[in-house]
């Protein structure tokens, strides 16, 4: 798909990749699956660069809209699924 992640340029060049991987693991999820592990660390990363549950929501809602991927369900079903188990969307 062709279209542009919601970033906030004022961030680092670290935090913005950071965010981009947040955002590819959510896609990963929906396409092909991805490891809960792997996804809650990217979504760690991702909580220390975007503190606010606003300013989360915001972005998200932003990604859901261009990609029709929904962060929120990711999340979710990722802090409800067992260690070591492999989230699919």
């Amino acid at each position: 798909m062709e279209y542009q992640y919601p970033l906030d340029y004022d961030w680092s060049t670290e935090e913005i990749v950071a965010v981009i991987h947040f955002y590819e693991a959510v896609e990963k999820a929906y396409e092909q699956g991805v490891k809960r592990e792997e996804f809650m660390q990217f979504y760690r990363r991702f909580k220390e660069i975007v503190p606010s549950k606003a300013e989360e929501k915001k972005l998200c809602n932003e990604f859901e809209e261009m990609s029709g991927y929904s962060c929120y369900r990711v999340v979710q079903t990722a802090k409800e699924a067992a260690e070591n188990s492999t989230i699919k969307m």
